[in-house]
């Protein structure tokens, strides 16, 4: 899912008061980690996650290799944290996150 530019400041205004939930250190992104970021996204949806400044990566990379190995959108990099956003597919999960519609890619058949 592509995010639009009205949907990022949607989810850039939520992601402000969540607390980081991922901390990436010098081992980089491994299994474990992954395997706690799909876990985190399946139930929040939008997480926080910040890079150690002795990680071999930044948090624009490791951002981008994330949110691809975790088939997430990057919603906000600053600094050493970053935002991640992925759709939850629980049928039965009550806060899930409401997007605004772009109207007028809404209105395009």
């Amino acid at each position: 899912m592509e995010l639009t530019s009205k949907q990022r400041a949607q989810l850039r205004g939520m992601a402000n008061s969540l607390d980081t939930i991922l901390i990436i250190g010098k081992e980089g992104i491994g299994e474990n980690l992954l395997k706690q970021a799909n876990d985190a996204l399946e139930s929040r949806e939008l997480i926080k996650c910040r890079v150690l400044e002795n990680s071999m990566l930044t948090a624009r990379e490791a951002a981008q290799e994330l949110g691809k190995l975790s088939r997430s959108e990057v919603v906000q990099v600053i600094g050493t944290k970053f935002v991640l956003y992925r759709e939850s597919h629980n049928k039965e999960k009550k806060d899930k996150i409401v997007l605004v519609k772009d109207k007028k890619k809404a209105t395009k058949a």
